[in-house]
């Protein structure tokens, strides 16, 4: 930062919250050295473990690296990164993310092309997160270190790939590309921590300052929303415009200024409410059993044995004889359509209630995608209690007391349903409808919260 900032800053000192951001700007040896901390132990809990044999039936989380290594990446990192994006922002992209660190870092020697336009289209993040979604679950990611080998240091790879070839110390990966970028773009909207831009500030400052290098693209000057930056610090206190402050959780959804995004309203119904949710139920849903065992038995019946071979490649579907864990064609199949057939027709049940809120809303500003985002609480909501439920599976495994599960675990669900029907209140209360019109918009939009709940339910206290 210039002497002429820096000057600016000691006359009119920043809140303790614009510090922290100013911190991060300026020690950025010290957090480049956590990273390759990161990546480091990354690489070690990824590579490791997945050449070890299965551990005993003594073993535990401490005393096994295999295990360790599954309860740190699915029982505490994944829930841990979710919770802090909803809380933080995209923090985890910004300041720890192995992935993102390593591709910039590559790209500072890589050929530096210009980014071609058909990586530039939008739907990347959804189709790249649907695609890993389903494939983990086809090799039993969450279970086995060779699964996720192979599917997190594909990834990694991929990166790597994408690092060297386009950009030059930027992260065309994470923007573009990253499978989780579309899902932290759309629970960093809800984050009460954000890097605010004061645009008349921006335009009146006549001082000098240094450049910044917005590694994920971000056009600071005009950015406005939380989903796209990786609160990283860099820019903080830029051209005495930018700071890292506190702000309402539902402002940037309310802020009919700030656009809703077709790509992050489909990520959201389809991908973090559709396809997720159906890779975290299915293992215990009766209907996936009961189909499973209907088509085994016809094809017995009628002398088709092919489905029902297990001879299939480790990295293709499941197969560790070791474990007895060894799917069938069949099984693949079946998971493959319930994930994609069931994901995408929960999607498109709670794609109908914000499509008939925004017709009767009356206000062209308050379209279906606005509505959508008005589940971005549920949708955080669900998330987390997806993936804790591995933290359960290893937590039973040690037996731990889990007797405050249930309670916890409904409070978090009425807190994403509440949070949801409160941003849809506020939402129809800018509208231009009339009584009638809000109430049935919002009865509309109570049917797909009704039924995120209803699903929830079922999975932790039917099943």
């Amino acid at each position: 930062m210039s002497e002429h900032t820096l000057h600016f800053h000691r006359k009119t000192p920043p809140n303790r919250l614009a510090r922290i951001g100013l911190l991060l700007r300026r020690h950025r040896r010290p957090i480049v050295a956590l990273q390759w901390l990161i990546v480091l132990l990354y690489a070690g809990l990824v590579v490791i473990p997945a050449f070890l044999p299965l551990p005993p039936e003594s073993a535990h989380i401490w005393d096994n690296l295999r295990l360790f290594a599954q309860f740190c990446f699915w029982g505490v990192w994944w829930p841990g990164v979710m919770i802090a994006t909803v809380t933080l922002g995209r923090v985890w992209c910004g300041v720890l993310c192995p992935e993102g660190f390593i591709s910039e870092q590559v790209s500072r020697h890589g050929r530096g092309k210009a980014v071609p336009g058909w990586l530039k289209w939008p739907g990347w993040p959804f189709v790249a997160f649907v695609c890993t979604t389903v494939y983990g679950q086809l090799v039993s990611v969450y279970e086995y270190p060779q699964a996720a080998l192979l599917v997190l240091g594909g990834s990694t790879v991929a990166a790597v790939a994408i690092g060297l070839l386009y950009g030059r110390e930027k992260r065309i990966w994470c923007r573009y590309l990253c499978p989780a970028s579309g899902v932290f773009a759309v629970l960093a909207k809800i984050a009460p921590l954000h890097y605010k831009v004061d645009r008349a500030a921006w335009e009146a400052y006549r001082g000098d300052f240094e450049p910044v290098n917005c590694a994920p693209l971000v056009d600071v000057r005009r950015m406005s929303s939380a989903s796209e930056c990786h609160a990283c610090g860099r820019c903080a206190g830029q051209r005495d415009a930018v700071a890292l402050t506190l702000r309402a959780p539902f402002a940037e959804v309310l802020d009919l200024d700030v656009p809703a995004r077709t790509p992050d309203a489909l990520t959201l119904i389809y991908g973090v409410l559709g396809v997720a949710t159906a890779a975290f139920q299915w293992t215990l849903s009766p209907w996936f059993l009961h189909a499973k065992l209907a088509l085994a038995d016809w094809l017995v019946e009628h002398e088709h044995f092919a489905l029902l071979d297990n001879d299939v490649p480790w990295w293709l579907l499941t197969h560790y004889p070791e474990a007895s864990d060894l799917f069938t064609w069949l099984d693949g199949a079946l998971v493959l359509a319930y994930l994609l057939g069931g994901g995408f027709v929960l999607g498109s049940l709670l794609l109908a209630g914000p499509a008939i809120a925004a017709r009767l809303a009356g206000n062209g500003r308050l379209g279906w995608q606005r509505f959508s985002l008005a589940l971005t609480p549920l949708a955080a909501a669900s998330v987390i209690l997806g993936l804790s439920m591995l933290t359960v599976t290893h937590l039973k495994a040690e037996h731990v007391w889990l007797g405050w599960l249930p309670p916890v675990r409904i409070a978090l669900l009425g807190a994403g349903c509440a949070g949801s029907l409160a941003l849809v209140a506020a939402l129809l209360r800018r509208s231009g409808a009339g009584l009638p019109g809000r109430l049935l918009a919002g009865l509309a939009m109570v049917v797909p919260v009704g039924l995120m709940a209803t699903v929830w339910t079922l999975v932790f206290f039917v099943w």
